[in-house]
């Protein structure tokens, strides 16, 4: 099946609409040159007829008689721009008297057809006429018929025929020119068309030009450019991720491997089978959590999580938290201080926000000193609920506070090799706030404090 193109489709539309505009412009400018046309001759026939009629009297018989001197005269000496056929019948419809530019010629008397214009022809010349009946004493004792030459009207066909031929030749040009601008119009979507094709997997870097007008176009080039970005963002993510996942996964499995070649190389006394072995369990038990954090990030990052819409009472779900790493304050004596001035809810996912919270608070202790404190502190602003929790640990980096959120990232790992960890948990806390629409952010200073806020919008309140 045909199909035009898109250029041509502008054309054509515009096409479409142009010769509607134009076929109603020259329908009206016919209309009023003929309306005029036909208005003027039926005056001037009008005006002849009343004329004529002041040559017509009566005599003592009540027979009319027609002054012929006195009109033949003013029809000699009159100046007529078209000739002015009149002529007289008398009552039995006997022609009376014609005016000289008839000749042999006769109008043609209609029956019935008194005071109406009545086109015709005389000699095959195109007349317009009109006849009226002379009326004496009530009784019709004659008739009198004017015509005019209908040569006005040539005007109105030429016109007809004038607009006929230029019809079809004006679209013809309106197309042609539709079609130029149509084509220089759509010239940045050919530029689109010929950047996106020229990019593929291998070569993401290709941007499409922005156009100099701010108009649709620019918008739509604007769009597919942060498509662009995301993508490739995206992309460079997650080859970065597959890279540090198959780093991290990679020595655990080379530890457990080494630990158990070297165990079967001489035999062993049973203390040293139990170290080895033990030691192997608690990398596979390594091994183990951060698979299970690779999944669930990787089932956050493609967003096909249904999160859900409940009410939390986050006094409790954050106690809850702390209950669970208990064991873990205890052994580093570290001293928890909850401030929590009133009761506060969200609506939100229990689950994931309970995440968030463990994971912060698995960092904080993770990251704290013997006998230091961890502080944790809801509050409410007009417009939030702010949650923070402050430790006085080992700290973060200036240089590494905007890295600490990348997947496999740990600060300082070399200066506390006794802290173990795959550098997961903040990342997922990142994407799950990122997920329900939480503003997270973090300020630390070395050997000092690191201090998490989550904002939770008041929108999201019960």
């Amino acid at each position: 099946m045909f199909s035009f193109s898109f250029k041509n489709r502008i054309a054509f539309n515009y096409i479409v609409s142009g010769s509607i505009l134009i076929a109603i412009v020259f329908l009206f400018i016919y209309n009023i040159v003929k309306f005029s046309v036909n208005k003027h001759v039926n005056e001037e026939i009008q005006e002849e007829l009343l004329k004529h009629l002041d040559d017509v009297s009566t005599d003592s018989n009540d027979t009319y008689l027609i002054q012929v001197d006195q009109w033949r005269a003013r029809e000699h000496n009159s100046i007529s721009v078209n000739p002015v056929f009149v002529q007289f019948y008398d009552n039995n419809k006997e022609v009376i008297d014609k005016s000289p530019n008839l000749k042999n010629s006769n109008l043609k008397l209609f029956n019935d057809s008194n005071n109406i214009f009545i086109d015709t022809k005389l000699n095959d010349i195109p007349l317009r006429q009109i006849q009226t009946a002379i009326i004496n004493k009530g009784e019709v004792v004659g008739y009198l018929v004017v015509a005019m030459s209908l040569e006005d009207f040539e005007i109105v066909l030429i016109l007809k025929n004038i607009l006929l031929i230029t019809f079809p030749l004006i679209l013809i040009l309106l197309f042609l020119i539709a079609r130029f601008f149509a084509g220089r119009s759509i010239k940045p979507v050919r530029t689109i068309i010929d950047t996106s094709s020229q990019i593929t997997k291998d070569n993401l870097q290709t941007r499409i030009p922005l156009p100099q007008n701010k108009d649709e176009l620019y918008v739509l080039s604007k769009n597919i450019n942060d498509l662009l970005n995301r993508i490739e963002n995206a992309i460079d993510r997650e080859k970065q991720f597959t890279s540090d996942a198959s780093h991290e996964l990679r020595t655990p499995l080379a530890v457990i491997k080494g630990t158990m070649e070297v165990l079967i190389r001489k035999p062993r006394n049973q203390q040293e089978y139990e170290e080895k072995i033990q030691f192997c369990i608690s990398e596979v038990n390594r091994l183990n959590h951060m698979v299970d954090q690779l999944l669930l990030l990787a089932r956050f990052e493609n967003q096909k999580q249904n999160v859900k819409q409940e009410t939390i009472y986050l006094n409790a779900l954050i106690l809850d938290n702390l209950t669970r790493f208990s064991e873990k304050t205890e052994n580093k004596k570290i001293k928890i201080v909850a401030d929590f001035t009133e009761d506060f809810y969200v609506q939100s996912d229990n689950y994931l926000v309970s995440i968030i919270f463990s994971n912060l608070i698995s960092n904080a202790i993770k990251y704290s000193n013997d006998n230091g404190k961890i502080e944790l502190k809801l509050e409410k602003t007009l417009t939030d609920i702010i949650f923070t929790i402050a430790d006085n640990g080992v700290g973060i980096s200036e240089q590494d506070l905007n890295k600490i959120f990348n997947s496999f990232y740990r600060s300082d790992v070399t200066n506390h090799p006794d802290i173990k960890g795959t550098g997961l948990g903040l990342s997922i806390v990142k994407r799950l706030c990122d997920l329900l629409k939480i503003k997270i952010s973090v300020e630390s200073k070395i050997n000092e404090k690191t201090k998490f806020t989550l904002i939770f919008s008041l929108a999201k309140l019960k």
